[in-house]
């Protein structure tokens, strides 16, 4: 069984409820009839009712009848969002003619719907870039406690089974933030370790916090930001194991680890790769994706007290698909 299988069952027995905030977007909904059909998920979508009864019989899906479907617009329960969103954000002054306007959003609405407990997790980007998915997701879900950073992650599959946990591993921050400081880039090294374990299925994350210097080979800015990273990651969780600075030979190749770092018990069998910032992250996960064929599952959006999922406005349906089914997973495993 693959790893998406696998996710995809967990999702099933899970049961959690995901909203889609793009309920008249075709992807989106076509994976919506698929997830139904399958009993993946519960699905709310957002968007008009009779707009989504005509788009589905347009496409011939049939299960579509199965999801809560909610018009932002002409929403009964309108006002009941505005006031909470308005409690949410009374200390920036929010008043309730801007929630009234705001919670006619399917983005702002969703986020709603998870604070009242009513959706465990969230999924959107097909139609809407990251920055508008994640501004409410900040605003009323906000981030876990103990963390302010929201990451992105990619589980790599790679036809080399020797890296990594058997040819698989977890890229960060490849989708989120520019430039995190050392104090973010320690978070999201540890909530990196906690995707290996709770999406990927990772016995023991290993967890090399990247650099162009291990142990001191270089000496920069950049280097002693990674050095504080690390710092910070282990008084964060010191049950993670992780180190740093490492290069990225040094971190997976035991050959070299024993070369440049031989006192390090990450060097050369790390899993989990954190990169210092977004562009080398980005950069990295899409070349070794082309260069080396391997898999990219995600982004997986890490830090959220509830999972929000930003899809990319290329996905395809098995996109989305795949991406509920990882949101409903990750909702599972934060309620362990």
């Amino acid at each position: 069984m693959t790893l998406l299988e696998q996710i995809r069952a967990k999702a099933r027995y899970a049961n959690k409820c995901i909203v889609l905030a793009e309920g008249t977007e075709e992807r989106t909904l076509k994976a919506a009839d698929f997830i139904l059909g399958e009993g993946l998920s519960r699905i709310i979508l957002l968007g008009n009712v009779d707009e989504i009864h005509q788009l589905a019989e347009k496409w011939a899906l049939h299960n579509i009848d199965k999801a809560r479907i909610i018009d932002p617009v002409n929403n009964e329960k309108k006002e009941f969002y505005a006031e909470m969103l308005c409690e949410i954000r009374k200390k920036k002054g929010m008043q309730m003619d801007e929630a009234m306007r705001l919670v006619q959003d399917p983005l702002y609405l969703a986020c709603l719907l998870i604070k009242n407990g009513e959706a465990d997790g969230e999924v959107a980007g097909a139609r809407n870039a990251t920055g508008d998915v994640l501004r409410p997701a900040f605003q009323i879900v906000k981030t876990q406690p103990g963390i302010s950073v929201v990451s992105g992650a990619y589980i790599m599959i790679l036809k080399d089974k020797h890296y990594g946990e058997n040819g698989m591993m977890v890229f960060a921050d490849c989708a989120a933030t520019p430039c995190p400081s050392a104090a973010e880039l320690g978070q999201i090294a540890v909530v990196s370790a906690q995707t290996a374990k709770n999406i990927g299925g990772f016995e023991e994350p290993r967890v090399a916090i990247l650099s162009f210097s291990t142990k001191g080979s270089a000496k920069h800015e950049l280097v002693d930001k990674v050095i504080e990273a690390t710092k910070i990651a282990h008084e964060l969780d010191p049950n993670v194991r992780l180190d740093g600075e490492l290069q990225a030979d040094a971190a997976i190749v035991p050959k070299v680890a024993v070369t440049k770092a031989p006192q390090s018990d990450i060097a050369g069998k790390a899993n989990v790769l954190v990169f210092p910032d977004l562009q080398s992250g980005n950069i990295c996960y899409k070349l070794v994706q082309r260069l080396a064929g391997a898999e990219a599952i995600g982004p997986i959006m890490q830090g959220m007290a509830a999972p929000i999922n930003d899809l990319s406005r290329g996905c395809s349906v098995e996109d989305v698909i795949n991406v509920v089914c990882i949101t409903a997973f990750q909702a599972a495993a934060a309620k362990k």
